[in-house]
């Protein structure tokens, strides 16, 4: 075992108080007509129910509700109903409680709910991509998102991917090795290839893949 396989419990909380300190101030600067844009990474919804789902999410993981059925396409929805009447500013105070309380209720489940760090850094890139601004799939939690990914992916069996990455000095493994299947190649950026696990368009973007289809790489499809 080397160290990329340990799990390192703080990571998750690490990269959401990251997205925190980065996405919150922004939110805050927005005008409240930005929240009503639709999002391209998730059809239907618009930033604000992005945001709803996000910091519901959150509250659900600080306060251990996880009943039958959550994380659902109907549980998401039920959650940003009941925030309806919410203005912007509640809810996103709720989305700063939740990326500020989660990460050691995260720290301490074993790893069973590492990919909601990484799920609510995605979404944080939805809004940026939808608002024009930079760092989308990117900026200063894309470390921490990329070492949880490689990690989270071997230990789901998912199809080995050899990257390399335009903007990040050393190749990054993902995936499990068995044997069974020949390494899949990216070349290109780490945005993109985040884009790519997340389900993300990429039309427009450069990039190589070789060796698998992009559907297959999706970790939330």
């Amino acid at each position: 075992m080397t160290s990329a396989d340990v799990r390192d419990p703080e990571l998750p909380g690490l990269l959401l108080t990251t997205e925190r300190d980065a996405l919150i101030p922004l939110l805050r600067s927005r005008p409240d007509k930005d929240f009503a844009l639709p999002t391209a990474g998730c059809p239907g919804w618009t930033v604000r129910d992005v945001l709803a789902h996000c910091s519901s999410a959150l509250m659900r993981v600080v306060e251990s509700r996880f009943e039958k059925g959550v994380f659902s396409p109907e549980c998401n929805d039920r959650d940003i109903a009941e925030r309806a009447d919410w203005t912007n500013a509640r809810v996103v105070d709720e989305l700063e409680r939740g990326m500020t309380e989660a990460g050691p209720v995260i720290a301490g489940a074993g790893g069973v709910l590492d990919l909601v760090a990484v799920g609510e850094w995605v979404h944080g890139g939805d809004v940026r991509d939808v608002l024009g601004e930079p760092g989308a799939y990117a900026g200063p939690g894309l470390p921490h998102a990329l070492a949880l990914l490689a990690r989270i992916t071997r230990e789901r069996g998912r199809l080995p991917l050899h990257a390399d990455l335009d903007d990040v000095d050393e190749p990054l493994t993902l995936g499990a090795v068995s044997g069974d299947r020949t390494p899949a190649r990216f070349i290109g950026d780490a945005a993109t290839l985040v884009r790519l696990y997340a389900g993300r368009p990429v039309a427009g973007r450069t990039f190589e893949l070789a060796g698998a289809e992009a559907a297959e790489l999706n970790i939330f499809g």
